[in-house]
């Protein structure tokens, strides 16, 4: 697989082919998700739907597994929303995640893992389901709850394409934040909240030994915006530890949410870079007893 060219090709086909992806466009919503599960199906993967009801319509949640050799062993959810808010075409929000999290599919497909991996793709994560019981990855957490499946914990994409290496590119919650962390918006930032720790520290730990892309972690309690801000919210919500993946979003980029919001906007070597650590640290894990 060439990355790059398969991260942009990605991208381009939600943003610019599909556009616009919002509960008002369950049309454009159903291109989206056909063309992901066209993609795991292209890969090897056997995909399942599940059923996400919401304002009298129906979306789906795309899902496939890379099946671990020890399938008695707790699996790991890496997963990506594919809507967008209804002013952008969601370039870097988060077109880019789903072309991470395909991309990864893709390379784990043909490696030898003792665990299984999970691969999601949800809809509905932008307002008005935000941050409510109606968010795709909501009904999903909720089902591997009541499934009471091992979870060993979640890794959520959440724009991951949008870096810049000036002076002052990079902003935080708090002011104080300036004095531990970077002021240029170069590096990717794994964060989670404080009973993530251990997870996030395991995840960033092999991470580092796929890439020499900077990276940043940070477990803080919610009172810190943006902390919870994506998918991984909702796998908290039912106890399971999980982990944003993030160029830190509306703290950096200046499209966010915005029609700018565009394929030409993203650097696509260090989205692969992204990649690149992520598909150690996952295969790192996979192959743990």
């Amino acid at each position: 697989m060439n990355i790059p060219v398969y991260l942009r090709k990605v991208v381009d086909t939600l943003s610019k082919e599909i556009g616009v992806r919002t509960y008002r466009d369950p049309h454009r919503l159903e291109k989206a998700a056909s063309f992901i599960t066209g993609e795991f199906s292209s890969f090897g993967y056997g995909v399942v739907d599940q059923q996400v009801p919401y304002r009298g319509k129906t979306y789906r949640n795309v899902i496939a597994e890379r099946t671990g050799l020890m399938s008695s062993e707790r699996i790991m959810i890496v997963g990506a929303h594919y809507d967008s808010v209804r002013t952008t075409p969601g370039a870097d929000d988060n077109a880019s995640g789903v072309a991470g999290l395909l991309a990864l599919a893709g390379l784990l497909s043909q490696r030898k893992l003792s665990r299984t991996v999970r691969f999601a793709a949800f809809t509905l994560e932008e307002p008005p389901a935000y941050r409510s019981k109606n968010m795709g990855s909501y009904h999903y957490a909720r089902s591997l709850k009541e499934k009471n499946e091992a979870v060993a914990g979640m890794i959520c994409l959440e724009m991951i394409g949008y870096y810049r290496d000036h002076a002052g590119s990079q902003h935080y919650p708090l002011p104080f934040f300036t004095l531990k962390f970077p002021n240029k918006g170069n590096y990717i930032a794994m964060v989670g909240n404080r009973r993530s720790k251990k997870f996030t520290e395991e995840i960033a730990e092999n991470f580092r030994k796929g890439t020499d892309l900077p990276l940043v972690t940070l477990n803080a309690p919610p009172f810190i915006v943006g902390i919870d801000f994506s998918d991984h919210w909702s796998f908290n919500k039912f106890g399971f530890r999980a982990l944003m993946v993030t160029d830190t979003a509306f703290y950096r980029n200046p499209h966010y949410h915005a029609p700018t919001d565009l394929p030409e906007t993203l650097d696509y070597d260090r989205m692969t870079n992204v990649v690149e650590g992520l598909t150690r640290a996952v295969e790192a894990w996979g192959k743990s007893r």
